[in-house]
């Protein structure tokens, strides 16, 4: 897949440029930070929306990240992209979301020593509201916006409120990442490679609440949900899954960069190009699908069509354990609701 996928972008570059696809408009935000670094030259490259689609890239910083973006901007010339056609640095809201059909929304407060989850909410609460507005005054009307930012799907639900001009399907949190690693930790336990593994899913918040759902996994086609021990799901698989982000900062002393890029252009890709039938995991606003709590951004199994059309994946039986994983996420997502409430538009 992989040679195949490398093969097709060196085939489109050697395309005259004339066969190249109108520009479109990215913006990310945090750009100067290393999940933005990590992501950058990706975008331009071509690796999330596709060998043939020339971007325009808008980075987006506070101001004493400027010099930092003017020197990532220098590398992304260094690497003479084609399909890279300009590259706009910023820390205003105006220049940063004009005319963008795709927001990637890696910028947000990380929390401090002593610092609550609640006051972790609302101070990245008011960051969203402004990115919110600036979308909907600014944005092109169909600018797909994911939020990588935490906590992702409450603030991702504080910017979609703010941004009525743009339709409510166009916003999604990011729970790729855990669907990776559990498709990781997968193809370990069955010694195969992950594309052999298809319907799993994250259901929830993008935090140690959320349930990686095994229920109808297969490999090669084949269902094997028995033959996993439930030992090892229970007390290994969901836990690191839940826990893996704590895990890495507690070896390399550092957050998942490079793997909270990889999973926001993978996202993207699917969102922007299709999964092809096969099922992701998009957070996104909830209208009581399986009994989920209406207004929340919530994780599901989706699937996308070939036009960037996502749907949850519909009459799945939810076994009691499951409903009561499922539930203590939602519950957690309808905490933080209230916590954030009158931030809401």
């Amino acid at each position: 897949m992989l040679l195949r996928n490398l093969s097709k972008r060196f085939m489109a570059y050697a395309k005259p440029s004339s066969e190249w696809k109108a520009p479109v408009r990215v913006v990310l935000t945090g750009a100067n930070g290393n999940i933005g670094y990590a992501m950058a030259f990706r975008i331009a490259s071509g690796d999330m929306l596709g060998p043939d689609q020339p971007v325009i890239l808008h980075l987006l910083d506070l101001p004493n990240a400027q010099q930092g973006l003017v020197g990532l901007n220098m590398e992304l010339n260094d690497c003479a992209f084609p399909l890279l056609h300009n590259v706009v640095t910023t820390d205003d809201y105006a220049t940063a979301f004009s005319d963008v059909d795709f927001a990637l929304l890696v910028g947000s407060k990380p929390r401090g020593p002593g610092m609550e989850r609640a006051d972790l909410l609302k101070d990245n609460g008011k960051i969203f509201i402004g990115q919110g507005k600036a979308l909907n005054d600014y944005a092109s009307r169909n600018c797909k916006t994911l939020v990588v930012g935490n906590p992702a799907n409450t603030n991702c639900m504080i910017l979609q409120s703010h941004c009525p001009g743009i339709p409510k399907e166009n916003f999604c949190a990011m729970t790729r990442l855990d669907h990776d690693r559990g498709l990781s930790q997968l193809a370990d336990y069955f010694n195969v490679n992950t594309t052999q593994l298809s319907d799993i899913c994250i259901w929830g918040n993008h935090s140690p609440s959320m349930y990686p759902d095994v229920s109808f996994l297969k490999v090669n086609g084949e269902h094997v949900t028995s033959k996993i021990d439930t030992d090892w799901r229970v007390n290994n698989f969901t836990p690191r899954v839940q826990n893996r982000g704590a895990e890495i900062i507690a070896n390399r002393k550092l957050s998942s960069a490079a793997s909270a890029g990889n999973a926001a252009i993978a996202h993207t890709r699917d969102w922007h190009l299709g999964t092809n039938g096969e099922w992701t995991s998009f957070s996104v606003l909830s209208q009581g699908e399986y009994g989920i709590s209406p207004g929340l951004i919530f994780s599901y199994p989706v699937v996308v069509d070939s036009n960037g059309n996502w749907e949850i994946v519909q009459g799945l039986e939810i076994s009691a354990a499951s409903r009561e994983m499922i539930r203590k996420t939602e519950n957690e997502l309808i905490g933080e609701r209230e916590t954030v409430e009158h931030l809401l538009g």
